[in-house]
């Protein structure tokens, strides 16, 4: 199947309420300009650089979410354009955000990264850790706190990532009731990716991050990030 006809057929299936995010990470510029030509507007990926330089090759439309680990020292690569980072994971990640967005005279949306998974390899916070961020938001008048994302562990039980999800799922209104009652741009839960789309989006999921489902396997040539 095309990238148009897997887009077509994935997004058939989606809510109406959940946004999809076509993980384009490895892929060249033209497959991104397929999937653009078919409609997608909204693409994740997870190198600063390899990102950047897509932005330049692609049209001004796109949507462009970080999905990556974000390392300070790249965050000036995205910092003019980028509508989404998915993964602020430490108070020094948060900072320099803050400074490559006040730098661009931008507010950068940002989601918090949990850690729910049982793998020790992922990144990500805690509640203690979330809500210490969260208590000092007024000190970053260029970031906009817009929800959470995690990853669930890799596994073949169902169960295990339903109840990190929903653990997931927990800590979003944990943080939205305690911290922003009122704030309609904090709602989004990103979680759910192609092997664990369809248990995301049962447990609350608003945004999927979504790659083999619609690029298919293959493997291009690394980008460097």
């Amino acid at each position: 199947m095309s990238i148009k006809e897997n887009l077509e057929q994935f997004k058939a299936e989606l809510p109406t309420h959940v946004k999809l995010v076509a993980v384009s990470k490895t892929k060249p510029v033209e497959v991104l300009q397929e999937a653009y030509d078919a409609g997608q507007r909204v693409f994740g990926e997870n190198k600063a650089q390899e990102m950047a330089a897509k932005y330049e090759a692609l049209p001004k439309d796109i949507e462009w979410h970080f999905i990556g680990h974000m390392q300070t020292n790249k965050v000036k690569y995205i910092a003019p354009f980028v509508s989404l980072i998915h993964s602020v994971d430490s108070e020094k990640v948060l900072r320099e955000i803050n400074k490559q967005a006040a730098k661009n005279n931008r507010v950068i949306n940002c989601l918090l990264q949990f850690h729910i998974a049982e793998e020790s390899t992922k990144f990500g916070l805690n509640m203690e850790e979330a809500s210490t961020l969260v208590e000092s938001k007024e000190n970053y008048k260029n970031v906009r706190f817009a929800g959470v994302m995690g990853m669930a562990t890799f596994t073949d039980n169902k169960e295990q990532i339903r109840r990190e999800f929903n653990q997931l799922y927990h800590f979003f209104q944990t943080l939205k009731q305690e911290f922003f009652p009122h704030d309609e741009v904090f709602k989004e839960i990103s979680m759910g990716m192609s092997g664990d789309y369809k248990i995301a989006i049962d447990e609350g999921s608003t945004m999927v991050r979504i790659g083999t489902r619609i690029f298919g396997k293959r493997e291009y040539g690394k980008a460097k990030g």
